[in-house]
């Protein structure tokens, strides 16, 4: 345990110092930002602001766990193939030996960053919906039950999202195949399962994420959330498997 430990906090140490974890919060950012201009300046087709007009809306609007999925799987993915593209996965293996463990401390440390960038990314949203809004005829009516299922739903988007990028990049062991893996499986994957069977629709991250932040109620909250959890942990057994039957290097 007191290795595993050890190489945890190293794990933490790669991604809190490097520029990464930056990138991705000017990322965040941004997206905060528009979500302002989209509230200062966004109609309806009508001319109206129709789309912000009721606690649902407003909601549906700060909803961010789908994007923080998609984020988060990217930042896993990059986090977990660089570890292979620069080889810092070889002093990794000789304080920790048994490959799974080294693993399971590499997937630990993503998934707590991924559901951080995810929380504060959350935050951001609402805040600047919340900051916008006077601009408008209409004043901020989401509850604070509603703001915190928003706030956790992304946290654990981005917890399930990380999972499934370390799953990948560990799997593809290049940064451009695993961004590119990321991609298709969370954007490209999706929508082709749906056109081939209809009834898929409900169990896909979009609508999972949408089910879990109370913005739709296609299924049943548990159901998606233990779906959602499936969509990052098979990834990280596939990983898992790869890593134990192949070299390091």
């Amino acid at each position: 345990m007191t290795s595993w430990l050890r190489v945890l906090r190293a794990e933490v140490r790669k991604l809190t110092t490097t520029r990464m974890p930056w990138a991705f919060l000017g990322v965040l950012v941004v997206l905060a930002v528009l979500n302002g201009v989209a509230v200062v300046a966004g109609t309806d087709m009508d001319g109206s602001k129709k789309f912000i007009s009721t606690a649902a809306d407003q909601q549906s609007l700060m909803a961010f766990a789908n994007n923080a999925m998609m984020g988060a799987a990217l930042f896993g993915a990059i986090a977990a193939a660089r570890e292979y593209a620069h080889a810092t996965v070889v002093p990794t293996y000789l304080i920790e030996p048994r490959r799974h463990r080294a693993l399971l401390a590499q997937l630990a440390a993503v998934m707590l960053g991924g559901a951080v960038l995810s929380t504060i990314g959350a935050g951001l949203i609402v805040a600047a919906v919340a900051l916008t809004l006077p601009t408008t005829d209409y004043g901020f009516l989401v509850s604070a039950g509603g703001v915190a299922q928003v706030v956790g739903a992304s946290a654990l988007a981005g917890a399930a999202g990380a999972a499934l990028g370390v799953g990948l990049g560990t799997l593809v062991r290049n940064v451009g195949g695993a961004v590119t893996a990321t991609f298709l499986l969370l954007m490209v994957l999706p929508p082709l399962v749906i056109q081939l069977a209809n009834d898929a629709a409900s169990w896909v991250p979009a609508a999972l994420t949408g089910v879990i932040s109370g913005v739709t109620s296609d299924i049943a909250t548990p159901a998606a959330v233990v779906a959602l959890v499936g969509w990052g942990a098979v990834p990280v057994l596939v990983g898992l498997v790869a890593l134990r039957r192949r070299d390091v290097v």
